[in-house]
């Protein structure tokens, strides 16, 4: 099933979208599923970023290329950040070049919705936990990257965690096909298979940190191929299974 956010008639709401209808809900969908009769034509609302994370968890450098193409070596362990909340912005959502920065980066991803409270999982039981995945651009301003000692502001501005267009939970999320293209011009091409560590890999050793809720973000890292963007851009991010994220960079 597809899930979405949506907006129609001034009012906000998640829904099952069933071909060109959405098919709204009565609350959001991670612990129970309610429809509340109502139906919508998808032509006739606006798309918004599939749900609302209370932050995004991510991991770097967790395709074996991608760590070669950075040439810093290659994490043992899962390297994680944070991006704030205050990144999300949905399929269509225009993504903001900062002033402060003279290089903007695409980082495709498949990202993991989190579906119920998860805290110190078990191996082999990350499945219990997710509710669905969906498509991420992990922005990167790569100039305040590489100068900070940390990544938080580098990957943290406003708009530099695209995220959508919905949510699909069903999905072999193991093995699938992802790429990035700007302008139609492919630049990133690989298989979730490629990952150094797995979704239930990564799922444990962050929950046994820290406590990931219903409706955040697990971002999975990125394949090779990173590149630079400019103001006018149009970046796609694909992944076999879920469909196309689209956003301008303005």
């Amino acid at each position: 099933m597809k899930f979405v956010r949506a907006q129609h008639g001034g009012e906000v709401f998640y829904a099952v979208l069933q071909q060109d209808k959405l098919l709204r809900l009565s609350g959001a969908p991670f612990e129970q599923i309610f429809y509340d009769g109502r139906e919508y034509p998808l032509a006739d609302a606006q798309l918004l970023h599939p749900c609302e994370p209370t932050k995004f968890v991510c991991v770097g450098k967790n395709y074996w290329e991608h760590a070669e193409e950075m040439k810093e070596g290659h994490p043992a362990e899962p390297l994680l950040f944070l991006k704030p909340s205050t990144c999300a912005v949905g399929n269509g959502d225009g993504v903001v070049y900062p002033k402060l920065s003279q290089r903007l980066d695409y980082e495709g991803e498949l990202a993991v919705v989190i579906g119920k409270r998860a805290h110190e999982v078990e191996p082999g039981h990350a499945k219990d936990y997710i509710f669905g995945y969906t498509c991420a651009n992990d922005i990167t301003a790569r100039d305040i990257q590489k100068g900070d000692p940390q990544w938080t502001r580098g990957k943290g501005f406003d708009t530099f965690c695209p995220f959508g267009p919905w949510i699909e939970t069903e999905l072999d999320a193991q093995n699938v096909a992802i790429s990035t293209r700007v302008n139609s011009e492919q630049k990133q091409s690989s298989n979730t298979s490629m990952m150094t560590h797995s979704i239930d890999a990564l799922i444990c050793y962050m929950s046994a940190c820290m406590t990931l809720l219903p409706g955040d973000v697990v971002l999975t890292g990125t394949p090779a191929g990173i590149g630079p963007m400019q103001r006018g851009d149009v970046v796609e991010v694909e992944i076999e299974g879920i469909g196309i994220l689209r956003n301008r960079i303005v």
